[in-house]
């Protein structure tokens, strides 16, 4: 598992270190701080980030705003940012709204007010609304990642490295390459939000991962997974034969 990446847009010191400290202590990564138009560019295009914070004025000018509108641009790169600014000019603010962020905070900073921002521009940007502020579930998944509700902060797991997921009521057993992790999320919800051509249910409990099944069983409704994994196949779900036209 993974912390959430942060990217910081802010060139005084005092206030970039504040929110680092706020970030690191509620288990976020930072990938860098930038101080200047090129440099945000530069660390945006070269780093894998989960989310940006902006500060609209750097070195006196709104190039902060002026980045947000590059990074909209280019929709395969595009991530979700939130603004945090000391200017109450109502022009900035209508320039900056244009650019639609997932937040737009006025400085100085609330520690729980940049947490919450975080969450929402997250839950937002992949289009999974109330996701966090519902009491039954704690995770957004998107292409890559899962990105999960821990406490004040947000902890991230790649797709990739699971191997299958098994249900017990409302929560849902992550096994991984790397570890295994329980989350509060539906077995509805879970196969809603995962791609059917990666991910097949093979039983009432199991969800498994098509690149790492190793050996199917049917005689012994049995599945194989890399790791030495085993799940349960059953008669219902069968039909994932059909959908593996390389086994034989």
């Amino acid at each position: 598992m993974e912390n959430v990446n942060v990217l910081i847009v802010e060139d005084i010191p005092s206030e970039s270190n504040a929110l680092i400290e706020v970030l690191k202590a509620n288990n976020y990564s930072i990938v860098g701080v930038a101080t200047s138009f090129k440099s945000a560019l530069d660390l945006f295009y070269s780093s894998k980030i989960d989310i940006v914070v902006i500060d609209i004025f750097l070195n006196g000018l709104p190039d902060g705003i002026s980045f947000a509108e590059t990074i909209n641009a280019s929709p395969n790169a595009s991530k979700p940012f939130v603004f945090l600014t000391s200017s109450t000019d109502r022009k900035i603010f209508e320039r900056a709204k244009l650019t639609q962020p997932f937040s737009y905070l006025v400085k100085p900073f609330n520690e729980l007010e940049i947490l919450y921002a975080l969450e929402m521009a997250v839950e937002k940007f992949y289009a999974q609304t109330d996701v966090f502020l519902s009491e039954e579930e704690d995770t957004v998944i998107s292409k890559e990642y899962l990105f999960i509700k821990k406490g004040k902060s947000l902890k991230k797991a790649l797709i990739a490295d699971i191997i299958y997921i098994e249900v017990e009521e409302k929560y849902c057993n992550i096994i991984t390459e790397k570890e295994k992790f329980v989350i509060l999320i539906s077995l509805t919800k879970m196969l809603k939000l995962l791609d059917d051509s990666m991910f097949f249910r093979t039983h009432r409990n199991y969800i498994v991962k098509a690149e790492k099944i190793i050996e199917i069983i049917p005689s012994d409704n049995l599945i194989i997974l890399s790791g030495n994994h085993k799940v349960t196949l059953s008669e219902s779900y069968k039909d994932i034969l059909k959908k593996l036209p390389t086994l034989k």
